[in-house]
């Protein structure tokens, strides 16, 4: 029996206003849009940062998914209890602080400011459409 191999897919997310959260992506955070095609009556978009993936989709016939977007605590958006996407990452080589400046200036709303995570290391949570939370870390 061979074993398979498991390697990193996508982060996906369910939107009520797919096109505006795949817009955000591309316009605050730099990602492409690669695709856009409707799955199971319901829109989905691809959009890449390098080697990782976001897929944003609609809601789909018969769907009612609960809303994050009322959270305003720290302690709402980094609890780790929410039931689907609590959070996902990226890495950032250079000035986080700066850029988190550079993004505010643009309209981006941060629950929890740049802070020192560990001695040297500094990370930011950014608040998303749909009430999903981007981590923004520096990198090693």
């Amino acid at each position: 029996m061979s074993s398979p191999a498991i390697a990193f897919d996508h982060v996906h997310l369910i939107s009520e206003e797919p096109h505006a959260a795949a817009a955000w992506y591309r316009d605050l955070l730099g990602g492409e849009i690669a695709a856009s095609y409707q799955t199971r009556g319901a829109v989905q978009i691809r959009v890449i940062f390098g080697a990782v993936t976001i897929l944003i989709r609609g809601r789909r016939p018969g769907e009612n998914p609960s809303t994050r977007n009322d959270l305003k605590a720290f302690d709402d958006y980094v609890s780790h209890d929410q039931w689907g996407t609590d959070h996902f990452g990226f890495s950032v080589t250079g000035d986080l602080r700066q850029l988190c400046a550079e993004l505010k200036a643009r309209g981006a709303e941060f629950p929890v400011e740049p802070y020192e995570f560990l001695p040297g290391r500094t990370i930011a949570y950014l608040k998303a459409p749909d009430g999903v939370t981007v981590e923004l870390t520096e990198a090693e």
